[in-house]
């Protein structure tokens, strides 16, 4: 490890994360990724607020930003074949086929998962190579039930309470 960005990555994969899938439809497109860089920013101000983190050469970027929404849907432990394959991990002719999959307020894809967050773009800064994007939460969705889907260590990890 030479470099301070091959320190910086290892580093990272020290930080456990949710496992989450940004989807976006409308006029621009239907699209989707797996992430973990996604957050609350906040609860309070009228509306909660909701983080994300895009590649600007993602295919989910261009479609965010002509659509004016995306929503975050957190994984279930058990769905890491859905986060495989919104990873490009696995071929499939269509990602969200073979998936349940809702719209609420945006029209946005919202997977029957843990929990969906619905939202309108806000704004959308680009970093570096990353839109942060900055979604207000129109809708959510959670299951009373379930785990969620962790990656850490560069891998899957199962989260059981301390």
């Amino acid at each position: 490890m030479d470099t301070l960005r091959d320190r910086f990555v290892h580093a990272m994969s020290r930080c456990a994360a949710s496992v989450s899938v940004v989807t976006t439809d409308g006029p621009a497109g239907r699209a989707g990724i797996t992430v973990s860089a996604m957050t609350s920013v906040s609860a309070d101000g009228g509306t909660p607020t909701m983080l994300v983190c895009i590649n600007k050469g993602a295919s989910v970027a261009t479609p965010i930003l002509g659509n004016g929404c995306f929503a975050i849907n957190v994984l279930e432990a058990h769905q890491q074949d859905v986060a495989d394959r919104f990873a490009g991990r696995t071929e499939a002719a269509d990602r969200f086929e073979g998936v349940a999959w809702d719209a609420l307020e945006t029209g946005a894809p919202v997977l029957r998962g843990l929990a969906g967050f619905d939202c309108t773009l806000q704004s959308a800064d680009l970093v570096g190579t990353h839109h942060v994007m900055i979604g207000a939460v129109r809708a959510v969705r959670v299951t009373e039930d379930g785990t969620p889907l962790i990656y850490g260590m560069r891998g899957y990890l199962r989260a059981e309470r301390a």
